[in-house]
């Protein structure tokens, strides 16, 4: 691992950004957690509300097994029954005392709990509430939403996937960037706040959020007069660009992405008659001859082992990327260098490593240690700290209002 300091880490002495900044999270699966994710790494204290029992996320199978551990990283967990008016009035006192509240429940729940944006306003005025919703307003709010449909409705599936079978990313990719969004508008209310006083409501949803990735296609479609192709056909805008197979069987992305970057390709595989060729000298006549280029280049690194192509791209300058899959970015020697992956220990004692936030601050990665609250780990000391005695406590858990 790395040996740079972690930013708000026992071994910096500064405060990371978000330090003293109170969130309380009313969430479930992965977009409402994923603003949660971000805030805490960045410093905030961020009050993970369970139900009695636990967040059912945490017992998710398949391709949900890593949600709860990749999200909920550092958060303290509560456990109420807001079924029961006892733990529903402690939820809207730990809502009250929050400089920020996130949810994302269907639309109109935490609104007949009495925990919605209106009524914890009118006690904290201070509040900044983030809903992450299926829809933002207008006649498709009501609708139930999950990743998967925002990306079939939004276009996403449609470009990713071959013409006629729509696919869905390799990732919860709305989910997570919808909560990113999520958390720049809690940041903007924050930064506003420091001038007003005043907090104000935040959403952000995954029907928009997907609409906007494609945005790039709209624009595509308003410049050109052509709606994009799926990506698997489509027209790209390099001729060189694409995945090409190697002598081992693996591999190997290339993109050769301007007239500079041709000139030290066919230098560096010693493409010389290619190189000098008038019909190849701009990116459009490369593009437009395509299809007598690229066997050329498939022959040329098929002759090449994958560890060989790789050693020979590194030097080139191109972008290359030799075909990773997630497991492999466990022993990634980049990430393993540069700090990219933090100590986490699983609910059942595993110790394995996760991503940390993708930004760097000073040259550091954010980091606040690798814990996963236990069921209801803190309920305790955050209901101690709301002004509840220690024997008010052990009746509630004992009537099952908390956990």
């Amino acid at each position: 691992m790395s040996d740079r300091v972690e930013t708000g880490s026992a071994a910096d002495s500064s405060p990371a950004p978000l330090h003293g900044l109170r969130v309380v999270e009313f969430t479930h699966m992965v977009m409402g957690p994923a603003v949660g994710a971000i805030l805490v790494e960045l410093g905030a204290e961020v009050i993970k509300v369970e139900p009695v029992g636990g967040d059912a996320t945490r017992q998710l199978l398949g391709s949900g097994a890593g949600y709860f551990s990749m999200y909920n990283r550092n958060k303290k967990s509560v456990c109420l029954n807001l079924k029961d008016p006892r733990g529903l009035e402690i939820a809207r006192k730990l809502a009250a005392s929050a400089d920020v509240v996130v949810e994302n429940f269907r639309a109109g729940t935490m609104d007949k709990l009495g925990l919605g944006y209106e009524t914890l306003a009118a006690r904290n005025p201070r509040l900044i509430y983030c809903s992450e919703k299926g829809f933002l307003s207008g006649p498709y709010e009501h609708r139930t939403a999950l990743d998967e449909v925002a990306q079939m409705m939004g276009g996403l599936a449609y470009m990713t996937g071959p013409p006629g079978r729509p696919l869905r990313a390799g990732s919860s990719v709305i989910d997570v960037t919808g909560g990113m969004f999520g958390v720049i508008g809690v940041l903007a209310a924050l930064e506003e706040r420091h001038r007003t006083g005043h907090g104000r409501k935040v959403a952000s949803s995954l029907f928009e959020t997907t609409v906007y990735l494609v945005g790039q296609h709209m624009a595509q479609k308003a410049v050109t007069g052509q709606a994009a192709k799926p990506m698997p056909v489509r027209i790209s805008a390099w001729a060189i660009y694409d995945v090409f197979e190697t002598q081992d069987g693996e591999q190997v992305f290339v993109g050769v992405v301007s007239d500079s970057l041709w000139e030290k390709f066919c230098a560096a595989f010693e493409l010389h008659e290619l190189g000098a060729n008038p019909d190849y000298k701009t990116n459009s006549q490369r593009v437009l001859a395509r299809d007598a280029l690229l066997p050329q280049v498939r022959a040329l690194f098929k002759a090449y082992t994958k560890s060989d192509l790789v050693a020979k791209l590194e030097r080139t300058g191109l972008p290359f990327a030799p075909i990773g899959r997630p497991e492999d970015m466990f022993d990634d020697p980049h990430l393993l260098a540069s700090g990219g992956l933090g100590d986490v220990t699983l609910t059942d004692g595993t110790r394995t490593r996760l991503p940390l936030l993708p930004v760097e601050l000073d040259g550091a990665r954010p980091n606040q240690g690798g814990s996963l609250p236990a069921i209801g780990e803190h309920t305790r000391d955050v209901l101690a700290r709301l002004g509840l005695g220690s024997e008010e406590i052990d009746s509630l858990a004992a009537e099952r209002a908390v956990q």
